[in-house]
């Protein structure tokens, strides 16, 4: 089994299937939701550093190394995704109000989960939302580039190109060899994710949400990332808003000091104003 950067893992036996994930701390509980291609590991520069202050829950979403799908599935999908956080958080943390981060696809789902389930959410911060708006056309058209080229065994290829797509040209050259590994073992996730449909939301939509948000941007992130945060604000009235120095799409690894930093500054003003 690949490393797993020595973080405990843990497994979920309520649900239909074994959720697994790692978890830190004590105190509020602070669940992250990772993107694609990635699974718990990703957070592994937030972990120790919120973990001081909360208890600190990242789970690896369905599909998801260690148990990463090998071939289509369509239960990869935001609403299943979506559900089965629900119920990983009603069920095995017992109903329990989490605060929520999420980045890219997974704030996609950290947003579906405060819209479904507003009383389990105390706040939400949703990292680069990595899902299309009404007015924008398709901007993960390169998936279907990227899977043909998994299809046909270039699979460095494949991962080069969906990484530099969302993250900037020539991110994948230098990443450093633990996320790579991690990328590698979520390869084969891309197959079931080309399936999804349901990857446009409605900013208006937003308008529901009642708890505390905070909307972070990378300073280098595409502008597409900037679009959809743009959108959200629009729609939401109590949304803080900020912008991570020095980093791109994955701001929360290029610039974990500034990130964690500001993600804490928001929790505890959110804390104080939910206790």
């Amino acid at each position: 089994m690949p490393s797993t950067l020595d973080l405990p893992q843990f497994f979920a036996s309520e649900l239909d299937y074994p959720l697994a994930y790692t978890q830190t701390g004590a105190g509020e509980i602070q669940l992250l939701i990772h993107g694609s291609l990635c699974d718990y590991r990703y957070w592994r520069w937030q972990l120790a550093a919120l973990g001081q202050q909360y208890h600190v829950v990242a789970p690896s979403l369905r599909g998801c190394w260690p148990n990463a799908f090998q071939v289509e599935n369509a239960r990869f999908s935001i609403a299943q995704h979506t559900e089965d956080i629900i119920n990983f958080v009603s069920r095995h943390m017992r109903g329990h109000r989490v605060h929520v981060l999420g980045h890219s696809r997974g704030a996609h789902v950290a947003l579906e989960m405060a819209l479904a389930a507003p009383d389990l959410v105390t706040s939400l911060i949703l990292a680069d939302p990595g899902f299309r708006i009404d007015s924008q056309s398709d901007a993960h058209s390169f998936l279907q580039t990227t899977v043909s080229q998994l299809q046909e065994g270039n699979t460095e290829a494949a991962l080069s190109e969906f990484v530099d797509t969302v993250n900037g040209e020539g991110t994948w050259r230098h990443m450093v060899d633990w996320f790579k590994t991690m990328v590698r073992d979520n390869a084969t996730t891309l197959l079931s994710q080309s399936l999804e449909t349901d990857l446009v939301f409605d900013p208006a939509r937003a308008r529901q949400l009642k708890c505390p948000v905070l909307l972070l941007g990378g300073a280098n992130s595409p502008p597409r990332y900037g679009r959809v945060i743009s959108a959200l604000a629009e729609n939401i009235a109590q949304a803080q808003r900020d912008t991570i120095a020095l980093a791109a799409h994955g701001m929360n690894l290029a610039n974990p000091r500034a990130f964690n930093e500001r993600v804490l500054q928001f929790l505890s003003t959110t804390t104080a104003t939910t206790s």
